[in-house]
């Protein structure tokens, strides 16, 4: 790879990272304010539980996606190689062979 690559590579990673900072955080500055405006208004019935919990598991599967499948996605990798077999188009990453 060259040094370009590895740029615009260590790029788009901190920019998923970055991006899940701000998700999370929005997540987490809205809950609040949920929570506050449930227990002024209706104390009695605790709603906001469930988008505490939908949009909560958006949050964890968008924390998956960043930190754990990462940018070395085998699935996507696959599928990559696979579109490039079709359209014919050479892999830029693969090797040569002599």
């Amino acid at each position: 790879m060259s040094q370009s690559e590895n740029y615009k590579a260590a790029r788009a990673r901190a920019e998923a990272k970055y991006g899940f900072l701000v998700h999370a955080t929005v997540f987490a500055a809205v809950m609040v304010l949920l929570v506050i405006i449930n227990l002024l208004t209706s104390p009695g019935t605790l709603w906001f539980i469930w988008p505490l919990l939908g949009w909560g598991f958006a949050v964890v599967l968008h924390g998956a996606r960043v930190f754990v499948l990462g940018p070395r996605n085998a699935v996507l990798e696959a599928m990559t190689e696979h579109e490039l077999r079709r359209s014919g188009i050479d892999d830029p990453h693969r090797k040569r062979q002599g």
